[in-house]
């Protein structure tokens, strides 16, 4: 019995430092440090091959799946359609994401163990309950992003397992956000791909949407579920105290300190740092031991997130490498990008997420097959943002429903099926709000 037990142990062992590796070298390459991009991601592939005998067979299944599917979309785009595919930076999707992931697990690291243990006080329930989950999310998202999905769902989770109706706010509370916010990662591609948008005009429709949004699903969970025991997030100061100041010193790294990073790299290395700084006063022997149980226990149980980000990547890139060959860059997908053009551009995507695509496939597709003037940017824009809010949200594939997925044991298919409804109401307010910008623009 011993014999058989050791090998795991040692593999656990092995990963979690291969993991810890992976996130240096990305802080590394931040700070300007010569290397090559692909020693991060290989770091995390061979966790994942280390740690695939104890991943749960669902989780399992599907990752493989994934990567089976990218690797054969690879061959099928080189083989079939004469694509140059360089292989070697193949493993790179989403690498930074897993980074990222593996940064923010430090934030429990901060505060004693005995600390960790202490009674968090009477709950706020019900719809109000809700309401401060779905808000909490959603602001602090707006600026820290998937970092305050696991900050405020581990907080929830000291009451007991998450329940559906805190994964659903906890879900449209961050998918949500990406109609507006500056600082996700939706309005970076969005901002590269239609750079001669008009922000504020989008986010004059964006922000009342992802209101509308908020209501909807108070509205809907109320309905469908009983949330009269069901804890929430409280807004009150003690509660925000850790996320707001991490959501300040974000933004001052991003305003002032590093503003050529993006908002995933400064949360990748702030977080580490601020949990490090939170246990160096006493002493550094300490550190060390906090920082080595951390990256033997906590960084191999974030084996599910890792292992379907990373396959998930993979996929992403095979689509995006087999698509752009077999399309080529000669074709149109319309010669005017109207109203009507812009409805069925948002509905296809949307369909693709629900399918199991990431919306960045859709809108990044759709942008390569699109001749837009500086007038029809604006209005790209938005489709790209609405379709990337509501197909998250209701996606078994996305970055959100992956992260609960993995962190929480829910199954995305579940959460799909979900959301539907949400999404269906989500969809008619959108379409909509694109032939009021239409007739705005």
């Amino acid at each position: 019995m011993t014999d058989s037990a050791t090998p795991p142990l040692l593999r656990h062992a092995l990963a979690g430092y291969l993991i810890l590796v992976g996130l240096v070298l990305q802080v590394l390459r931040f700070a300007g440090v010569p290397l090559l991009p692909q020693l991060v991601s290989y770091g995390f592939w061979l966790a994942v091959l280390l740690l695939w005998p104890e991943l749960p067979r669902r989780t399992r299944r599907q990752a493989g799946a994934l990567a089976g599917l990218g690797l054969g979309l690879l061959v099928v785009a080189q083989w079939r359609y004469g694509a140059d595919v360089p292989w070697p930076r193949m493993l790179d999707g989403n690498s930074y994401v897993v980074a990222m992931l593996v940064g923010v697990s430090f934030i429990g690291l901060i505060g004693n163990r005995r600390g960790d243990a202490r009674p968090l006080g009477h709950p706020v329930t019900g719809r109000r309950g809700i309401a401060g989950t779905w808000l909490g999310v959603h602001l602090l998202g707006a600026i820290l992003n998937l970092s305050t999905v696991f900050m405020i769902g581990d907080r929830l989770q000291r009451n007991g397992p998450l329940t559906m109706p805190q994964l659903l706010a906890l879900n449209r509370g961050l998918s949500s956000a990406a109609l507006w916010s500056p600082f996700f990662a939706s309005m970076g591609v969005v901002m590269t791909l239609a750079p001669e948008m008009r922000f504020s005009t989008v986010v004059a429709i964006g922000l009342p949407l992802a209101l509308c949004a908020g209501l909807l699903s108070l509205a809907d969970l109320s309905r469908r579920f009983d949330l009269t025991e069901t804890a929430g997030f409280s807004l009150s100061p003690p509660s925000l105290l850790m996320p707001a100041s991490l959501a300040a010193l974000v933004m001052l790294f991003h305003y002032g300190l590093t503003p050529g990073l993006s908002i995933v790299s400064i949360i990748t290395f702030l977080l580490p740092a601020v949990a490090l700084a939170a246990n160096l006063p006493r002493g550094p022997r300490w550190t060390l031991r906090r920082v080595r149980l951390h990256t033997l226990d906590r960084l191999p149980a974030m084996r599910g997130e890792i292992s379907l980000f990373l396959c998930a990547g993979l996929l992403t890139q095979g689509l995006s490498i087999c698509i752009a060959a077999a399309t080529g860059s000669e074709w149109t997908l319309f010669d005017h990008f109207g109203p009507l053009e812009a409805v069925a551009s948002f509905l296809a995507i949307v369909a693709s997420a629900v399918l199991g695509l990431h919306p960045i496939i859709g809108v990044s597709v759709l942008a390569s097959m699109l001749e837009l003037d500086a007038g029809r940017q604006t209005l790209f824009a938005f489709v790209a943002l609405a379709s990337w809010a509501v197909g998250t949200s209701v996606g078994p594939l996305s970055g959100i429903n992956l992260s609960l997925q993995g962190r929480y044991g829910v199954s995305g298919t579940r959460m799909m099926r979900q959301n539907l409804g949400y999404a269906a109401v989500m969809t008619t307010l959108v379409v909509v709000a694109i032939l009021g910008l239409d007739a705005w623009l």
